[in-house]
């Protein structure tokens, strides 16, 4: 549990406010950052245990917002006990931590209304520790609102539109949706399928972020969803329409010039170099990358990095295979092959299922294919996928007042090491 104790960080390195800060401390109390100036003045208290960073680089613990499972455990597998499911979701919460990811969304790919009902209340979000593994943020479900032409690894067989707007989703998820962010905090659709643009703003009403994805939408339809709402595009590159110079599709809006610019900066990337106010949150959306060089070519990475750079969130969309050798498993019930590379396929085919990847690797990946500051890399898995969430006062930055999650990085040769984790201020045992 977190302690009253106050505790100091030196010799440390400190990622703060997009820069990496050599001349100062880092305090934290009872799970939070704190400001040293009120001990002093008010507490007239010092710190009670000293941690020494030894020149080590301090950045705010890792988010994952889009992970299916791991070490055999797949978040929709419905058929064991409520008791054993709850022990697999514990499993993979406790593993993600040895890789710095302090907080995450667990994802159900597309089911049928009984597994929501039976699985999404086991994924609501709750505080993370050190015994009790990375925080769960809310549920991210993926589909079955999505493309029959895109469906990737998803079962066609569960697919539904939406043509009564938020009473179809509500009748497909159950009870769990009407309960908002506490336990969906993502949802990804498809633009085009009927209905789905009228049902994004009730979604968002709920504080739920809506996510494009498995869609074969043109361009318009993508502008649309985002005018009405959509703030982010799972895994970019794939399950999409490939990119066309006369319709650019879902891809395109990384290039939009002509979107509503937002009223606040909750929920929006910041402005970069390439938005279309440099003074004002950027309206495109967020997108999510699987830095595996599996799914998405180096190349690739860069022309999206280049062209919304605050944009980027770096997800794993790893499946009940990472943690494990190569091998078959099973994901939303089918059955999926990882070869040496780790390249999870549907068994017998050479459509990508998800990956096997780590999020400290990608992020070493991110840098490596970009060419772009460590910085800016933690910040792909820190600080943007929180300001997505909408949860960037809380999480993805040392900023006073966030949770005392942080990892200690070795980054001596150029690269990023996990070294140490702590999460609520708790120090994990690796």
């Amino acid at each position: 549990m977190a302690s009253d104790k106050i505790y100091k960080i030196i010799n440390a390195r400190i990622l703060l406010n997009h820069e990496i800060v050599t001349d100062s401390y880092l305090w934290y109390q009872n799970g939070k950052i704190i400001h040293p100036q009120n001990l002093f003045f008010s507490a007239r208290r010092d710190a009670d245990e000293i941690i020494d960073a030894q020149g080590l680089l301090v950045v705010p613990g890792f988010i994952d917002t889009q992970i299916n499972g791991a070490y055999g455990i797949d978040f929709a597998d419905h058929d064991e006990p409520v008791e054993v499911i709850e022990q697999n979701i514990s499993k993979v919460a406790k593993g993600l931590l040895k890789y710095g990811c302090t907080a995450f969304c667990p994802t159900v790919v597309s089911s049928c209304p009984e597994v929501y009902e039976k699985v999404l209340p086991l994924l609501n979000n709750r505080p993370g520790s050190a015994s009790a593994g990375a925080t769960i943020l809310g549920a991210h479900v993926e589909g079955p609102f999505i493309s029959y032409e895109k469906k990737g690894a998803h079962n066609p067989g569960v697919f539904k539109d939406a043509k009564r707007g938020i009473e179809d989703l509500d009748e497909a998820y159950g009870s769990q949706l009407k309960k908002g962010s506490d336990a969906v905090r993502i949802i990804t659709l498809a633009p085009e399928i009927e209905g789905i643009c009228n049902a994004i703003p009730d979604l968002v009403k709920r504080n739920i972020v809506v996510s494009m994805g498995h869609s074969a939408c043109k361009i318009a339809q993508a502008e649309e969803a985002v005018t009405k709402g959509a703030s982010s595009i799972t895994h970019l590159f794939n399950a999409m329409q490939a990119f066309h110079h006369r319709d650019p599709g879902l891809i395109g809006v990384l290039g939009a010039a002509d979107l509503p610019i937002p009223a606040t900066s909750s929920r929006h990337p910041e402005a970069s170099a390439t938005s279309p106010d440099r003074q004002r949150p950027d309206p495109r959306p967020f997108y999510g990358l699987i830095c595996d060089g599996v799914h998405v070519h180096p190349n690739s990475i860069r022309i999206a990095y280049y062209s919304h750079p605050t944009g980027a969130v770096l997800v794993t969309d790893t499946l009940s295979a990472m943690g494990l050798p190569k091998g078959v498993y099973i994901l939303g019930g089918s059955e999926v092959e990882v070869d040496e590379k780790g390249g999870a396929y549907i068994k017998g085919t050479r459509t990508l299922a998800g990956s096997t990847i780590t999020i400290d690797q990608c992020i070493r990946n991110f840098k490596k294919f970009t060419n772009c500051s460590i910085v800016e890399a933690v910040e792909a898995a820190t600080l943007h996928p929180a300001r997505m969430l909408g949860i960037d006062n809380q999480k993805g930055t040392l900023n006073v007042g966030a949770d005392a999650d942080f990892v200690f990085l070795d980054d001596s040769n150029d690269d990023i090491q996990v070294k140490r984790v702590f999460i609520a201020g708790e120090e994990v045992e690796l």
